[in-house]
Parts: C-alpha cells; structure tokens; sequence
C-alpha cells in the first residue's frame, strides 16, 4: 500500500510505499533547491524520520535531473546580512536530511550540482545514472559552497580531491565518481530511483533501533578524534541491549542460526 505525506510546500513531496519513503523535489525543469524547497526539505527530513512505518528513504529528483543547484536568480539580490541569517538555516535543513535515523539512498539522475550535489553529499550512498553529473561549481560564480560542501564532501572523497572540485567549479562523470567514492554505484539511465529502492528494501523490516545506533555511531564518532568515536560507539552498543530485536536476533541466532530474525523494531 502506498501513501503521500503532505509538507509545507508542492515541491517536495513524500510517497511511501512498502516502508520505504521518497523525498522527491518537484521543481521544473532543473529542480532548483530555492528557500521553500530548502525549508520543505528539512521539514521532510523530520516527517521521515519521526515516521515508524519508514524503514529507509529515497532522495529522488525526477527521471531527468536531481537538482541543478540553488536558486541562483532568487540568490543574486541577498546581501552579506541576509545570507548571515540564512546559511545556517540552510545548513541546518541540510543536516536535517543528514540527521535522519534511517538508511538513506540519494537516486542521482542527470545533474548534481552545487546545492544538489550538497544534498546528495547528506545522504549515507549515492546511487548515480551513467550519463550523470557532479560537481560544486560554487567558485564559478564567485562564492564557495555554503551547504556542508566544503565539509561533507572532504569527508568523503579526502581534501585534495574536495579541494580539486571545489577550486575548479569542474563536473565529474558517474565513472569518476565512483572511483573517487563519492558515488558508491552506478545504473543505466532511467534506473536511478528504481536501483535505490533496491539497495534499501532489505532494511524493511529490520532491527530499527540497531540501526538507528550504528548511523549515529559512525557519523558522530567521525567528527571526533578515535577514542571519542570508541565512546560513542561502546555508549550505542550499550543502548541496544534494552531493545526487543536484540532478545528476539540473539535467541534467533542460538535457536536457528543467524539470519532468520523477524525483527519488530523495538
């Protein structure tokens, strides 16, 4: 059975269908990712999150382009005060999507760009269409990247290679991508959505709260040092020893051997 969830805005709409949710951004023709759509965004990240029958989500453009970067013509008369209100709004909508305690697939058709590649960057895999394209071409304009760019993305692909895409303004292919990381797979044409509903069904049904628990491990103890990380880790471990999956994947496992548990997510 499927359902849509409403957000504020038409832009950004959520369809679930089998615990798996999409996130889609509706904004022809290059789905620029203006405030509403920003703000639409966060709010969709929360609404997934905080929804139980949501077992894993899908950050999904459209067949022809995830998103082509900002608003550029609604950016171009923001002052140096504006902006200082707004960028961590838009970063805090960002790390909203980044934040969701769910596995998370960005299904990547045609461009990513700028604010878009910065979205995808939220995402915990990348699935990308072959004729793709990536890049943060910020520079180009005379600006840097101001949603988690300059930081997401050299976490993920290392400085120097964040640094290359970021000086230059350049757009990479899906192949590059890949071998640089910051795409994890690549599909035919058209089969971006459909590629990312597969990389995440078989988190439907499986032991949430575990899950939830080693997101937020790997992704806080990066941004510390390893003893820090250990910490968080050895404090999440903890955790789900007061779940109901962790008695029912435990005495599966003795009973029957291990990959047999029917998860509740509790």
């Amino acid at each position: 059975m499927s359902r849509t969830v409403a957000t504020a805005s038409d832009l950004v709409r959520i369809e679930v269908e089998d615990g798996i949710a999409t996130v889609r951004i509706d904004r022809p023709s290059m789905n620029p990712l203006s405030i509403e759509v920003q703000d639409a965004l966060g709010e969709a990240a929360r609404l997934v999150g905080d929804d139980d029958e949501v077992a894993a989500v899908v950050l999904y453009g459209g067949e022809k382009v995830f998103a082509a970067g900002a608003d550029i013509k609604e950016m171009q008369d923001m002052s140096y005060p504006d902006m200082v209100r707004r960028a961590p709004v838009i970063q805090e909508c960002f790390s909203a999507v980044a934040r969701i305690p769910k596995p998370v697939v960005a299904a990547i058709e045609g461009y990513a760009l700028g604010a878009g590649n910065e979205l995808a960057l939220c995402a915990d895999f990348r699935v990308a269409a072959s004729d793709a394209r990536l890049g943060q071409p910020e520079i180009l304009l005379g600006v840097i990247p101001g949603a988690g760019g300059s930081q997401r993305l050299a976490r993920l692909v290392g400085p120097a290679r964040a640094k290359d895409l970021v000086f230059t303004g350049r757009m990479v292919d899906a192949s590059e991508a890949l071998e640089m990381g910051l795409v994890d797979r690549v599909c035919d044409p058209g089969q971006a959505h459909a590629t990312a509903l597969e990389m995440v069904r078989g988190y439907v049904g499986g032991p949430a709260l575990a899950l939830r628990a080693a997101k937020e491990a790997v992704d806080r103890g990066l941004d510390g040092d390893l003893e820090t990380g250990l910490a968080i880790e050895a404090m999440q471990f903890a955790s789900v020893f007061a779940t109901r999956d962790r008695e029912i994947g435990m005495r599966s496992f003795v009973e029957q051997g291990p990959g047999k548990a029917e998860f509740t997510g509790r």
